[in-house]
């Protein structure tokens, strides 16, 4: 009876969304006001982060059963986003009653559709792994249409496209479907007997590509600090993200403080992470100076207690690295733009491997007959790659075809006021508060 009043009220009280352009000289404003449930906030980021839109700033309050929130926002130009489609699509987006974000699922596999057969992968990450996965993939007359590969932490985890060679649309045989899974696993298992490959049949459904990646490599228990991970982690302290966790002493909430390196999709990262790990934001605020995001969210989980034990708390904050971290943009970042063609991941990969070059990450689609690939590359050991041998990968490829990609980072906003992120959240604290209480009279 509960639920069917909470979805009768959700009903009669729709997501209201005012995006306005006036108010700030630097950035467009979006405020969101709707009836909370879990996941909220992270149905709203996800749906400004599907555009492509940087958050500089963020106001986040959820006390009882109304859901407030603020972003202002630029595209990655840094400009004010003027776009009437982008504008119509955000509106529509989030004031549907509708869930954005299937529920989270625990297998990973290959999934087909009636356009294309998804693939989603899990393994240990090792030079030239993409590679051989391409390889396989051309030898099976599959062309991968749209993937993208993360790795940390020694794990390897891709939600992979494709279609098949002959027709152009999902593979559909169940003997075929096998013989993929099959012949993947054993690429992706390699020597390494401890922690097989994981690629099982899935079940129906469509969670978004960078959730469904979080996902995977959580599961696969990538924040767990080991061996030459864990090295490399103590000599870059100075880059790594700074999260911490501790307890209110106001009230019985956990605090999560976070900084790092700013970057597109942060936000996302972070909110995608404490949601699947099933806590609560119910206040937070985000703020990027120069180079650096600040975020602070006073959280819960789902049950309602804050965090009980220093075990719990560490995971937290281990959680929270990796999920920052996995995005990172280690290595020089390199742009494919050419005719598509099956075989072609295939070939550039293993070029990239013949060079001794290490993919960290790589975003692959296809658009109008168009392959526009992105790869992070470092060499073997992890180290920046010589330029030498980039020019002559380059020669090799064309140099037309595979370009190093220039920083084209948004000017950065303004430091932020203030002195502490305390100091900005108790002002944050007094104005939605004041807020809170304009918005329930006025839905009463």
């Amino acid at each position: 009876m509960d639920d069917e009043y909470a979805k009768f009220v959700r009903r009669m009280n729709p997501p209201r969304v005012v995006i306005d352009n006036d108010s700030c000289e630097d950035a467009t404003i979006i405020q969101v006001d709707s009836f909370n449930k879990h996941g909220i906030l992270l149905d709203v980021v996800q749906v400004l982060a599907d555009v492509n839109l940087v958050i500089t700033k963020a106001y986040i309050s959820s006390d009882g059963v109304w859901f407030m929130d603020v972003f202002n926002v630029i595209d990655r130009d840094g400009k004010k986003i003027r776009d009437k489609d982008i504008i119509n699509y955000i509106q529509i987006r989030l004031e549907s009653n509708a869930s954005f974000v299937p529920s989270m699922t625990d297998s990973v596999g290959v999934t087909p559709s009636e356009e294309h057969t998804l693939i989603e992968l899990s393994g240990t990450d090792r030079t030239g792994l993409l590679s051989e996965v391409c390889a396989v993939l051309a030898d099976l007359h599959c062309n991968v249409v749209n993937a993208e590969i993360w790795t940390h932490n020694a794990r390897a985890a891709a939600v992979v496209h494709v279609t098949d060679e002959t027709t152009g649309c999902a593979i559909k045989d169940p003997a075929r479907l096998a013989s993929i899974k099959e012949l993947l696993c054993n690429v992706l298992r390699g020597n390494n007997e401890l922690k097989a490959a994981k690629m099982t049949l899935a079940t129906s459904g469509v969670t978004n590509r960078d959730r469904r990646l979080h996902q995977i490599m959580f599961a696969d228990r990538d924040y767990e600090r080991v061996g030459r991970a864990e090295l490399r982690r103590v000599e870059d302290k100075g880059s790594r993200p700074q999260v911490t966790a501790f307890d209110c002493s106001q009230k019985d909430y956990t605090v999560i403080t976070m900084k790092a390196k700013d970057r597109p999709k942060l936000l996302f990262d972070i909110i995608c992470t404490l949601t699947d790990m099933q806590y609560v934001v119910f206040h937070g605020m985000v703020n990027t100076g120069r180079t650096e995001a600040y975020q602070e969210f006073y959280i819960r989980h789902v049950d309602g207690v804050p965090i009980s034990s220093e075990a719990e708390r560490e995971r937290v904050v281990q959680c929270l690295e990796a999920a920052i971290e996995r995005r990172a943009s280690e290595g020089l970042e390199l742009q494919l733009c050419t005719d598509d063609r099956v075989g072609l991941l295939s070939d550039i990969t293993r070029i990239f491997r013949e060079n001794s070059l290490s993919i960290k990450r790589a975003e692959i689609s296809t658009k109008g007959g168009k392959a526009l690939d992105t790869f992070y590359v470092t060499d073997v050991t992890g180290n920046p790659v010589d330029p030498k041998m980039i020019d002559s990968i380059r020669r090799e490829i064309g140099q037309t075809i595979l370009q190093v990609k220039c920083n084209s980072t948004p000017p950065p906003p303004k430091s932020p006021q203030g002195t502490t992120m305390g100091f900005l959240f108790g002002n944050l604290f007094k104005a939605r508060s004041f807020q809170s209480l304009k918005l329930i009279r006025s839905y009463s």
